[in-house]
């Protein structure tokens, strides 16, 4: 079976995705997030770092899990109850942690907007939504029916998005923030886009996307952020001739 050493992946991962160069939110841990014997067999991508996903990735014999929300988003400590059982499944079975958050939101190539985009298959994308200096998203120019847009989202997502219908029914120009950016919908607007795509938000914003005069839809933040990991994921496999595969495990949220 052929074998990477996880230092050349991290290296590559960290310097493809810009790790040092993106800022995130406070807490959130970019990178490798816990260390193996130093090998890399087979890699397994997942959404969510968390105590099920670790199980689905030792039972896939991965040695490597690349995900988008990683373990550590603030001080954690003590590492008890269901935290000492998900640390010990890690060392117990050899199993490395790499997370990459807005650097793989925001990746023209590799990230989720880029990913979510294509496979609404809009082209010529322009950076969209500023985040602490960077823009984290993508908009795009065009024609199309708001109910088109919502078919081709459930096409792509799997699910019907919730719409909230604040804009003009043909959408022009729509933005996408992957995720949780539904209380962001101000900033969406002055973006100059007539329909935001996201992943959720509270109640509380469909009375906004109404006075904004912007359709939104609220496509999952699981669904939304199953792109990036995947793209990663199948890049390495491709860079290191390693197996890969995609451990779904849907929140419904």
């Amino acid at each position: 079976m052929p074998k990477a050493l996880l230092q050349d992946i991290v290296r590559h991962c960290d310097r493809t995705l810009k790790i040092d160069e993106i800022a995130d939110y406070d807490g959130a841990v970019n990178g490798l997030q816990v260390e193996n014997n130093g090998q890399v067999s087979r890699i397994a991508a997942a959404v969510d770092a968390s105590l099920a996903t670790v199980r689905k990735a030792i039972e896939a014999k991965a040695d490597l899990l690349v995900v988008h929300h990683g373990l550590f988003w603030s001080p954690q400590q003590p590492w008890t109850g269901k935290k000492r059982d998900l640390i010990g499944e890690l060392v117990q079975h050899n199993l490395a942690v790499y997370s990459a958050h807005l650097p793989l939101d925001l990746h023209p190539r590799l990230g989720n907007n880029a990913g979510l985009l294509k496979a609404l298959k809009f082209t010529k994308p322009k950076p969209f939504f500023e985040e602490r200096g960077q823009f984290i998203g993508l908009r795009t120019s065009t024609r199309l029916c708001r109910d088109i847009l919502g078919s081709r989202l459930k096409t792509v997502l799997g699910a019907p998005p919730v719409k909230i219908k604040g804009g003009p029914s043909v959408c022009r120009k729509i933005g996408i923030v992957t995720g949780g950016a539904g209380g962001s919908l101000a900033k969406a607007a002055a973006g100059g886009v007539d329909t935001f795509i996201t992943g959720e938000g509270a109640h509380w914003t469909a009375a906004l996307a109404e006075e904004l005069g912007i359709n939104v839809f609220y496509g999952g933040h699981y669904a939304t952020e199953t792109f990036g990991v995947k793209a990663l994921s199948a890049h390495l496999a491709r860079k290191y001739r390693l197996p890969w595969t995609f451990l779904d495990h849907p929140t419904g949220l």
